[in-house]
């Protein structure tokens, strides 16, 4: 690989450092932050999120329509990237600001407008950002290698955004303080990684402008595309099941893996570890998910990780409390391997879907199938957390009161809910996400053929569109 080769890649990359980053801070820290430091009950808390995604309903395939329809001299996608960027900023420091009102509904309600206001921020650039990612090359190897880096990229930022928050939290007596710095710090690195993709990063595939009205009709037309369907199925139940095992990571590790300690006032490391560990897991599993999926496709690589992912989640309800972290070390690797292969996967076929896209409508749709990417993204971050959250309270999870002592253990209820949750997540999402894999067309061939049969006579195209 050349040294612009690599630029580019790098240039492009960047902005998951804000994709991958922030899913993490939210789903790992965002539920115990809204639990321990403001003091909001998990029944509230699942409210919130699924207001939220209600807006994100609205929001999400607008923002798609919108950039479809932008010319601009940084292009359709990166305009958007540069101008959100130092929003990014402000977002999250509002997100993590520790409203203390004594009124349990004007705390809810602040919590909901600062959570919109940085959701709407998170509109702005990853639905440009996931248009870019089927803009960047139109060559379906190379594709897959951008995006490899896109996803090495998330992966690394994930395992920061896991590691090192509770660090700088954990620097001030006053966990609020401890969280203002902590969110600041990050909105300034993920605005930064945003501005970098948007000044830096080029597309290779450009087209004119979509000139098709705003309508619903038209916000929806993507879904008429079976192999899109295909895809927002693998995607979403990959994204829930991430949501919700990491949504309840470190209340496991914490009230249950290390429980003794944690009942004693102790602060443990074995969560970040364990965290780091299974975040570096999937990068280190990259390269054979690419070989694999020049050898033997993608389909195959999803299924293989989805596969190995079930087999070491059900290993959970096995472990006991207060067992040698060494094994959680390893469950960690483990998973982290088996996760790699369906979270890359994802990311590679969304050009391909796009290519077909631009077979059955002879528009290239690339905002409008992100909004409802990232639409489908956000339902299963909300739905997944608001759906443990109501589980775990309904199961008996304590909150801290506002102003009370710190939680320091669970009801045993409660911590065989989390254990069951994060056993069978896997097994119930991802085998359906393999069961859509069986039926997913496009592999390199047929890409090939796509590609090809864009400019073709209508007869040929509608043959090829018959087929997928």
């Amino acid at each position: 690989m050349n040294k612009n080769d690599l630029g580019k890649k790098l240039a492009f990359a960047s902005a998951d450092i804000f994709g991958g980053g922030s899913f993490n801070i939210i789903n790992f820290l965002y539920p115990g932050f809204l639990a321990i430091t403001v003091g909001i009950s998990p029944y509230w808390i699942g409210v919130i999120v699924l207001l939220a995604r209600v807006w994100d309903a609205i929001t999400d395939p607008l923002m798609g329509h919108i950039s479809d329809r932008t010319e601009s001299r940084l292009g359709k996608r990166r305009l958007y990237l540069v101008i959100a960027s130092p929003l990014v900023l402000l977002s999250m420091y509002l997100l993590f600001f520790p409203f203390s009102f004594s009124s349990t509904a004007l705390r809810v309600v602040a919590v909901l407008l600062s959570y919109l206001v940085f959701t709407t921020v998170q509109t702005s650039v990853m639905i440009p950002y996931y248009s870019l990612s089927s803009e960047i090359s139109s060559d379906y190897q190379k594709r897959a290698s951008y995006n490899s880096y896109r996803l090495g990229f998330s992966i690394f930022s994930s395992i920061l955004c896991v590691a090192v928050p509770g660090i700088i939290i954990g620097l001030f007596e006053d966990d609020a303080v401890g969280y203002q710095v902590m969110s600041l710090s990050f909105g300034l690195l993920f605005g930064l990684s945003v501005l970098m993709t948007g000044l830096f990063a080029r597309e290779e595939i450009q087209t004119p402008k979509v000139k098709s009205k705003l309508s619903i009709k038209e916000l929806v037309k993507p879904l008429n595309l079976k192999p899109f369907r295909q895809y927002l199925g693998m995607f979403l139940v990959l994204q829930l099941s991430m949501a919700v095992m990491s949504g309840l990571f470190f209340f496991y590790i914490d009230f249950y893996v290390v429980k003794s300690e944690t009942a004693l006032g102790y602060s443990s490391i074995v969560g970040l570890i364990s965290a780091a560990l299974m975040f570096s897991m999937q990068i280190v599993a990259l390269p054979v998910y690419i070989k694999m999926i020049q050898k033997k496709g993608k389909t195959f690589a999803y299924r293989f990780g989805g596969i190995f992912w079930i087999i070491t989640a059900l290993l959970i309800m096995f472990i006991p409390a207060d067992v040698n972290p060494v094994i959680i070390y390893l469950l960690a690797a483990f998973m982290g391997f088996g996760i790699s292969g369906p979270g890359l996967v994802p990311h590679t076929m969304y050009g391909d879907v796009v290519d077909a896209g631009q077979l059955k409508f002879n528009d290239r749709l690339d905002g409008q199938m992100s909004g409802f990417t990232n639409f489908i993204n956000k339902i299963a971050q909300a739905v997944g957390l608001a759906f443990v959250m109501f589980l775990i309270g309904l199961a008996g999870f304590k909150e801290k009161p506002l102003g009370g002592d710190p939680i320091l253990s669970q009801p045993d209820s409660a911590l065989l809910m989390i254990r069951l949750i994060m056993s069978l997540t896997p097994l119930i999402f991802m085998s359906i996400g393999i069961y859509i894999s069986y039926k997913y067309k496009i592999d390199a061939l047929k890409q090939k053929e796509i590609t090809l049969a864009i400019n073709a006579p209508s007869e040929v195209k509608e043959a090829l569109i018959s087929e997928l």
